[in-house]
């Protein structure tokens, strides 16, 4: 959304001043922002029949979350190996979770929980491209291959299509939060116009749309024309703004187009938005002194996180990513002792809140949500009450989508090291994921799409039991 901007000011009763504010929404402004400008500069196919009216919000939980303390305790285990908080029944007869994660056991008919995911890889950059990348050939991030195939940017809203939510993307209090975020928007070998667009990054850009005008003249609409056209003159005939990179560009679309309220959570009612709250989850003094190096793992943002995800959904992005760090519970940061009390409730309360809102908006069937990380924790907890990378057995779960949920996909042995069943793999994330939102029987006969991207989409199999 366009600000302009009155230089006047007004006194309130106790005579403070504030700027005046004239909002120019959603239809666009001087034809400048027509959502057909992205729709002919695309060359995907947004729109076409193989192209689903779903999304899928992939919650990276970066660090490598313990899958024995949130989806698969074994409590029959040795101590050194179970659940060090123990375990919570779920709806689903027989079915524990962590202890740490009540609210979502008692959703667990709405979740598949997959207690067989495996790849083998236990190092952070290349585990997280690899999770992230569901082993494609392009080593590109799912959603900038889901950008690549369905548009970068939503041709009936204008809104990017592969969108990361990192903690400082909802507000600046939240600035220094979070891990690397390259780690989840590599594009591989595509074109960088397909990467994940970061709202956070765009502050310069999004604070700088604004029209300057004099307070006495916001209702002179010869002076508001000419500011208007002076902006349009930049744009090009080609309908990019002169000079602007490829995240600029779609930075100035989203404002001009009228969609830059999906990123704004002052919409939101005040009563959902406490809901989704994780701010009571803050790194307590005491671990802030022992541990110099957590703050910025601190999980206070996610709910806001989450509720920018559906809000983003509901104005059309078809890929959304959101970040959590502090998940890497060595012992030497975070360890399952201390970081679990804290990370686990943040996750518990937010996804919670995500899918209830889901359902609640009849957005459950549209939506996939897909929790994981870059691999799992060792079975046995270490001597700083940790556990170390394991690649082995990893954490996924899912809710929504329209596919089979109230389920446990697999098994693993009786440490949940490793699994028992035919292991899942990231290929069958993959398939899982790009079957939910393509028609892949349509896709394979659309000429516009790349063929290593198509023998991609169509080789790679969903995880049978998700098949709807």
């Amino acid at each position: 959304m366009l600000s302009i901007v009155g230089k006047g000011y007004n006194r309130n009763c106790q005579g403070a001043t504030r700027r005046e504010f004239l909002q120019i929404g959603a239809l666009g402004v001087g034809g400048l922002s027509l959502p057909g400008l992205m729709a002919a500069r695309s060359n995907a196919a947004q729109g076409s029949s193989f192209v689903k009216d779903k999304a899928v919000v992939l919650l990276f939980l970066q660090g490598g979350p313990t899958q024995i303390e949130t989806f698969d305790p074994k409590m029959t285990a040795p101590s050194e190996y179970h659940a060090m908080f123990g375990e919570v029944k779920t709806k689903l007869p027989g079915v524990t979770f962590g202890s740490h994660l009540p609210q979502l056991a008692s959703l667990a008919d709405k979740l598949a929980i997959v207690r067989s995911f495996q790849h083998g890889v236990g190092s952070h950059k290349t585990a997280s491209d690899l999770v992230a990348a569901g082993g494609n050939p392009t080593k590109a991030t799912m959603g900038t291959i889901y950008s690549r195939v369905a548009g970068g940017s939503n041709s009936s809203t204008g809104i990017p299509n592969n969108v990361v939510i990192t903690p400082p993307a909802v507000g600046d209090l939240y600035n220094g939060l979070g891990g690397p975020v390259d780690r989840v928007t590599n594009i591989g070998s595509l074109p960088a116009a397909y990467k994940a667009f970061d709202p956070s990054s765009g502050g310069n850009l999004i604070n700088n749309m604004k029209l300057q005008l004099a307070g006495d003249r916001l209702d002179d609409r010869k002076a508001l024309l000419t500011q208007l056209d002076a902006i349009k003159r930049n744009v090009d005939a080609a309908g990019t703004l002169n000079g602007a990179d490829r995240f600029q560009q779609q930075a100035f679309d989203v404002i001009v187009g009228g969609v830059s309220d999906a990123f704004d959570l002052s919409k939101e009612d005040a009563r959902l938005v406490e809901r989704y709250d994780t701010s009571m989850f803050e790194i307590p003094a005491w671990l802030m002194k022992k541990k110099a190096n957590v703050p910025g793992q601190s999980p206070i943002a996610l709910g806001k996180q989450m509720l920018m995800a559906r809000r983003l959904v509901e104005a059309g992005c078809g890929f959304i990513t959101v970040t959590s760090a502090g998940w890497d519970m060595h012992g030497n940061a975070f360890g399952v002792d201390d970081g679990m009390p804290l990370l686990g409730p943040s996750v518990d309360k937010a996804v919670s809140a995500f899918i209830e809102d889901l359902e609640a908006r009849g957005l459950t069937d549209k939506v996939l949500l897909v929790v994981t990380g870059e691999f799992g924790r060792t079975p046995r907890i270490n001597k700083k009450g940790g556990r170390d990378h394991w690649g082995n057995l990893c954490t996924l779960a899912f809710a929504g989508g329209g596919l089979p949920m109230g389920q446990v996909v697999g098994a693993s042995d009786r440490t949940a090291g490793r699994p028992i069943s035919e292991p899942v793999t990231v290929q069958n994330l993959l398939g899982t994921i790009m079957h939910t939102v393509f028609d892949i029987g349509q896709l394979r006969l659309e000429p516009r799409i790349p063929n290593e991207i198509a023998r991609t989409l169509t080789s790679n199999q969903p995880i049978p039991q998700l098949i709807a």
